[in-house]
């Protein structure tokens, strides 16, 4: 079986999973760093890699997150998860409808992100490390899918 396979069968499951429970079943980050990898072309890293995720073919090093929303949720204030203070170049903001499909990608570079983590003011962003996700794409580009630029 190969990982395609397998997450045709796991994400019909943690959809289920959630319309059931109202939890996540824990699997919106594997799936969203696989499918992320595969559709920028990275090579993703050993599970629990220190810093980040995925490497690119130049050695450019990616943390990835990933959050699956419903579409009330997108219009609500939703951050990214902490980003650690390890070893990566960017970050990859993946963000999936609830039923683990990709919606867009966004990268913002690290030198950007810390700059933002270390404004005055938030604790969630001076203590726990986290972007709003409008806050991600203001200081990001959209990576996926490719909208064309108007001449």
């Amino acid at each position: 079986m190969t990982i395609e396979e397998l997450l045709a069968c796991v994400k019909p499951l943690a959809v289920e999973y959630y319309r059931l429970t109202g939890k996540p079943l824990g699997v919106t980050g594997e799936v969203g760093e696989f499918e992320v990898a595969r559709l920028l072309g990275l090579k993703l890293e050993e599970a629990r890699s220190p810093g980040h995720d995925a490497m690119d073919q130049h050695g450019r090093s990616y943390q990835i997150k990933t959050r699956s929303l419903s579409e009330a949720a997108l219009k609500k204030t939703q951050n990214t998860g902490k980003l650690n203070d390890k070893e990566w170049d960017a970050a990859l903001l993946c963000i999936m409808n609830l039923e683990l499909e990709i919606l867009e990608i966004w990268e913002a570079d690290r030198v950007a992100v810390e700059h933002e983590l270390n404004q005055p003011g938030s604790k969630g962003r001076n203590v726990r490390r986290q972007l709003s996700l409008s806050k991600f794409k203001e200081i990001g580009r959209q990576r996926w899918p490719v909208t064309a630029v108007a001449n």
